[in-house]
């Protein structure tokens, strides 16, 4: 009977297993409660999401992803309505972390979203609204003169003139001055001509509804829109309120939202 010699597989024994089929390292104890973190966030668990950060921050301050779990926590407070935490949050993520560019603008419109919900009932929220107003971004300035002016407040008249040049707010703007019986210095824009197509499509249905709309009536897309679409456009960094300002500057035939539900989806282009 022939016997295969053993003494290598020995050596190799003892040297232990090759590299390339080395067992995956584990995740670190910080590694696995930022997973956890996120799967509770996913699930709109936010008070336990937020307390899992918060444990991360308390128990791993060196972990190295530190600036994504300040970013999240503050997130997370915001998607459970508890603004002044959520603000304060942001505030800590853009003061610790100033270096990360994208996700410090994300934080500073946030925040300035959480204050504007606030003023008139914590002053901390209108100062910061106020302070926002002599920054340095120039869409900054714009949101948060926004915020002010749903309150009458005049200190949002200089801004909001700066934001009727922009091409995202120049309606949110002229009606914010207008509101205030302030006349817009900047030539109100042209719809003429300009039209918004929906495709509504009906999912296990062939056919679909097609309806086109003046840019001046962009607001009406939302009626035509279910509140999960109406959801999943925001999460997709697309308000629905600004399409009249988005359809005015876009080259015609321009995809400007696609969203859908269980029941349908929709687009909307430019014609």
């Amino acid at each position: 009977m022939f016997l295969f010699p053993v003494w290598a597989d020995s050596a190799a024994s003892a040297a232990g297993p090759p590299a390339l089929f080395a067992p995956p390292s584990k995740e670190s104890p910080a590694d696995a409660l930022f997973r956890q973190a996120k799967n509770l966030r996913y699930a709109q668990r936010w008070f336990e999401a937020a307390a899992m950060y918060r444990q991360i921050l308390r128990d791993h301050p060196t972990y190295s992803r530190l600036p994504e779990v300040r970013f999240w926590l503050a997130s997370t407070l915001e998607a459970d309505q508890r603004w002044d935490e959520a603000a304060n949050a942001y505030t800590e993520f853009l003061d610790l972390h100033p270096d990360q560019k994208l996700l410090g603008r994300e934080a500073k419109l946030n925040r300035i979203h959480c204050w504007g919900l606030r003023q008139g009932q914590n002053s901390e929220a209108t100062q910061g609204l106020v302070l926002a107003l002599g920054g340095a971004d120039d869409e900054i300035q714009v949101a948060a003169a926004l915020q002010l002016s749903k309150r009458g407040d005049r200190r949002a008249v200089s801004a909001l003139q700066k934001g009727l040049l922009t091409t995202t707010c120049t309606e949110a703007c002229r009606l914010a001055l207008k509101g205030m019986g302030v006349e817009p210095k900047a030539p109100e824009p042209s719809t003429n001509g300009r039209f918004l197509v929906l495709r509504i499509h009906e999912k296990g249905k062939d056919e679909t509804v097609t309806i086109r709309l003046a840019v001046s009536l962009a607001r009406a897309v939302t009626g035509y829109m279910t509140d999960t679409q109406i959801q999943q456009a925001r999460r997709k960094g697309m308000n629905p309120d600004q399409l009249m300002d988005l359809a005015l500057n876009a080259p015609k035939g321009t995809l400007l939202l696609s969203v859908d539900d269980r029941e349908s989806s929709i687009t909307v282009t430019t014609e």
